[in-house]
């Protein structure tokens, strides 16, 4: 290493001059540049601290407070009879039309079988529909009865 370093000395030393010269040049330029144009300086520095407040306030503003515990639950429904699957198809019932029919006979409401069968009001609400054209009915009472007359529900 000393001998690399005794053959290059000359070239070392000259790179390292030059690296200071250049150094000093930068520095020179920078003052230059600040002295000239200080106000643009100074309002960029303020920029970049406000800035950087903004994005530590809202880290700590957006940072949930609470944890979130998932619990899970058992659920027990209660077995609904099942509907003859046989004379609904012969009235192009569908296994879920059905299902809804036979829950209308026990008396519930569209919330209730919404509930009954996890699905949403609104899809209870096309079923009923599609069950009153099918069976040529116009209320859910008239339905209910000929389902039973058609053996389709108990």
């Amino acid at each position: 290493m000393q001998k690399a370093f005794l053959k290059y000395k000359s070239v070392i030393l000259y790179g390292a001059c030059l690296a200071v010269l250049l150094f000093l040049m930068r520095f020179m330029e920078y003052r230059y540049l600040i002295i000239t144009n200080a106000q643009e300086v100074y309002t960029g520095f303020i920029a970049a601290l406000f800035m950087g407040l903004g994005v530590w306030l809202t880290l700590k503003l957006v940072k949930p407070k609470k944890e979130t515990v998932i619990l899970e639950k058992e659920v027990f429904v209660a077995h609904t009879p099942s509907p003859d699957l046989d004379a609904a198809a012969a009235h192009n019932l569908s296994k879920r039309e059905t299902e809804v029919l036979a829950l209308m006979g026990k008396g519930m409401s569209n919330a209730e079988i919404a509930d009954a069968l996890f699905v949403s009001l609104s899809t209870v609400k096309t079923h009923s529909g599609n069950i009153y054209e099918k069976l040529d009915v116009k209320r859910r009472t008239q339905a209910v009865e000929k389902a039973k007359q058609l053996a389709i529900i108990n």
